[in-house]
C-alpha cells in the first residue's frame, strides 16, 4: 500500500506542482482583492 502511494506521488509530481502554483495564485488574487478596496 505504501509503495502504491509513493508511486502515485512520484508519477504525479508535475501535476502536484501545477496545482500548488495555482493554489498560491488564487490566494494572491484573493488577498489583493480584499486589500485593494482599502487602498483606493
Amino acid at each position: 500500500m505504501a509503495q502504491e502511494i509513493k508511486a502515485a506521488i512520484v508519477n504525479s509530481r508535475h501535476t502536484l506542482a501545477s496545482d500548488a502554483i495555482g493554489a498560491v495564485a488564487l490566494g494572491v488574487i484573493l488577498f489583493a482583492g480584499l486589500c485593494l478596496p482599502g487602498l483606493l
